[in-house]
């Protein structure tokens, strides 16, 4: 991976797209500094250190929402619109055959149109987000003047936030949105090393080996499962255009354990979140319905157990889900069917789809396990340790090393076209 990056800094132009890109965060870093005026930092620690679910949204603010920053929503806005955009996908056939069928037009037609809902989106979690801290203390009471004050400033830092993640997935050295949230757990690495050195002692230091070994094991285990993919074998037939002689030929097509990535951990976090959102936004209108609701999430949270099983199975559930959308066996066999290849001992067509089907669905459940024990790992741990400090460090591992993978990937991608084009 090292290595990977040193290429690719001395060929010029791949230099000058990792610089871009770094640029951009050292922006994004910078913005994310300014914070949102009246903030009790005491409140704001309790807050994000004595829940679970603040904690994961800070990761997905890149570490914005740790000191209550005018970026504080992070990229969740255009996260929960593309989970939205995805979904409907299912529903109405018109966005589906815009998605799957126009190609690249069709995607950017569809991204535009996710673009679109990030702002109405950014406002109500904006909304609820402020509310949400003026009942935990962590803000002064806000006038209606000084709420739709903020409510703008932060829509505004997410669309910029949107904004610099597209400009960096351009450089195609990895995704940007992926990129703004590794930047932010990393920047927050040599505080979290200063707090375990600080509060050291030896009664501790069984927790802080529990936790060197777990993430050791968690870094194997994502890197083994993010490049675990199971080979299907495909033959091509012979063809004869002209005078030349095509196919004949034998490759394969690989199928991943885990096609979803992070993604599954993402919608179970934003599923999770929703309900605490919408007490705040109901308080607007009912506040014995918003507190009846605020009382039931509050005891679903403090039942560690119950909260730990339905995580782990939304986390599996979205596994699948988003493997059905972004994988379509029936796409793929009809593109074999007319390149004239086959798999051994399957028929063309329907039988191809099937077999398919099927072997994803086998391979997705280890890839699905795996990332709904990362995500109840926190608990896990907890309960073992009592190290509140450790709460979020399956899915921050998880999210580091898969983006680190990806970057790698995509710059070795680069350097092959470079060397390719050389030739």
């Amino acid at each position: 991976m090292l290595g990977s990056f040193i290429q690719a800094f001395r060929v010029p132009d791949i230099r000058k797209k990792l610089l871009t890109v770094a640029g951009l965060l050292l922006v994004f870093r910078a913005l994310a500094a300014i914070p949102v005026p009246g903030v009790d930092p005491v409140q704001l620690r309790n807050l994000l250190g004595g829940s679970d679910l603040f904690g994961f949204l800070n990761i997905f603010s890149g570490g914005a929402l740790s000191n209550l920053s005018i970026m504080m929503l992070g990229v969740s806005p255009y996260i929960t619109a593309t989970i939205i955009m995805q979904l409907l996908t299912m529903i109405f056939p018109a966005l589906k055959v815009i998605y799957y069928e126009e190609g690249a037009l069709g995607r950017a037609k569809f991204n535009r149109i996710s673009r679109y809902l990030t702002v109405p989106l950014a406002a109500l979690q904006g909304y609820g987000l402020l509310n949400l801290l003026v009942s935990q203390n962590v803000l002064a009471p806000l006038s209606a003047s000084e709420m739709v004050r903020d409510i703008i400033v932060i829509t505004a830092g997410a669309l910029i936030l949107m904004w610099i993640g597209e400009l960096i997935t351009e450089q195609k050295i990895g995704n940007g949105t992926s990129l703004i949230i590794f930047a932010g757990i990393v920047s927050g690495l040599p505080a979290i090393i200063q707090t375990a050195l600080v509060n050291y002692s030896p009664d501790l230091i069984t927790s802080y080996i529990i936790f060197a070994v777990g993430a050791v094991i968690v870094i194997a285990g994502v890197v083994f499962i993010s490049e675990g993919e199971r080979k299907i074998p495909v033959v091509y037939s012979k063809r004869v255009r002209g005078n030349k002689v095509l196919g004949g030929s034998t490759s394969y097509l690989p199928l991943k354990v885990n096609q979803a990535g992070v993604i599954p951990i993402i919608f179970a976090i934003s599923i999770l979140l929703f309900p605490q959102f919408l007490a705040q936004i109901l308080s607007v209108f009912s506040s014995s319905l918003s507190l009846k609701l605020q009382g039931f999430v509050s005891a679903f949270l403090d039942n560690q157990l119950w909260y730990g099983i339905f995580y782990f199975s939304l986390v599996v559930i979205f596994t699948y889900f988003y493997t059905a959308i972004t994988f379509n066996p029936e796409e793929i066999s009809k593109n074999l069917q007319q390149n004239g290849g086959f798999i051994p001992g399957i028929r063309p067509g329907e039988p191809t789809a099937t077999f398919l089907k099927k072997t994803t669905g086998r391979i997705t459940l280890f890839g699905a396990v795996f990332l709904g024990f990362i995500a109840v790992l926190p608990i896990i741990t907890q309960f073992f340790t009592g190290a509140q400090a450790l709460t979020i460090g399956g899915t921050a591992l998880l999210i580091v090393v898969s983006v680190a993978l990806e970057t790698t990937r995509q710059l070795q991608s680069q350097l092959a076209v470079r060397e390719y084009d050389n030739v």
